[in-house]
């Protein structure tokens, strides 16, 4: 999204490095509910995996230099490979210029202040900067953009909308050969599906419940093997004593005979 407000230049690092301009936070809370509680972006990166040449970020500046002051937009989710991570964190943006190339991926979420800009401006913005992919997901089902679930394709420099498979009210999803992936709209919520796995990405509720269950299995285990091993003590502790008693008797009987004689 672009900044209504002219943004605050910061100074050239003194390493050489053009940053990116300042912008004031998000005044909603759609990445919040819809990106960042659900831990989309972690997932992304465990499937993906941690790389200085994977980024995986959202509200990431994208321009095609550092420099300039307009035309700036800033995504909610931003996805690119072969790329140096590193310096597009020293850059505090995305510039086309300095990586050789745009970004793979890029996503909105529907907020009511930029919902009409994202399916207009911004769809003409991202297919100019040649982002391959351009998605927009709506939780309110279309209320906010025009449908619940959309992506772009850029052919021959224009987008082209993506085929979106609706699966009654409830489930919309679409494929993306950048991610390879299938995108979902379900009930509200943003999920991403592995067609290769047949799985889904895990949310952190997913995850949580996943380490909580594996922790129990753990658990339970223990418990059956420390079971084991009281048993197992027990038993050689009265096999040992029977021993005893057995040595005991045995000498008695001895000493008895020692004394009829």
């Amino acid at each position: 999204m672009t900044s209504k407000t002219a943004p605050k230049t910061r100074p050239v690092e003194s390493d050489g490095i053009d940053t990116f301009p300042d912008f004031p936070p998000r005044d909603d809370m759609q990445n919040t509910l819809f990106l960042h509680a659900p831990a989309h972006q972690a997932a992304l990166t465990r499937h993906f995996g941690a790389s200085d040449n994977i980024i995986i970020l959202g509200e990431v500046p994208v321009g095609n230099t550092a420099r300039q002051r307009r035309g700036i937009r800033i995504p909610d989710l931003l996805i690119a490979f072969n790329i140096d991570r590193p310096y597009i964190i020293a850059q505090m943006g995305y510039s086309i210029a300095d990586q050789g190339k745009p970004p793979d991926f890029v996503l909105e979420i529907a907020s009511i202040h930029t919902a009409q800009n994202d399916y207009t401006r911004k769809r003409v913005d991202y297919a100019n900067f040649g982002i391959p992919e351009y998605w927009r997901f709506d939780p309110t089902g279309g209320r906010l953009y025009d449908l619940p679930l959309a992506g772009d394709r850029l052919v021959d420099s224009v987008y082209q909308p993506i085929a979106i498979v609706e699966e009654g009210n409830a489930r919309r999803w679409g494929h993306s050969t950048v991610l390879g992936l299938d995108i979902c709209w379900e009930e509200g919520q943003l999920r991403w599906y592995d067609p290769l796995a047949g799985s889904y990405l895990r949310t952190f509720d997913e995850t949580d419940d996943a380490r909580i269950a594996a922790e129990d299995e753990r658990d339970s285990a223990l418990q059956e093997r420390n079971v084991e091993r009281i048993g197992r003590l027990t038993a050689e502790e009265e096999r040992d004593a029977a021993l005893e008693r057995a040595r005991e008797l045995e000498a008695e009987l001895r000493r008895l005979r020692g004394e009829g004689e």
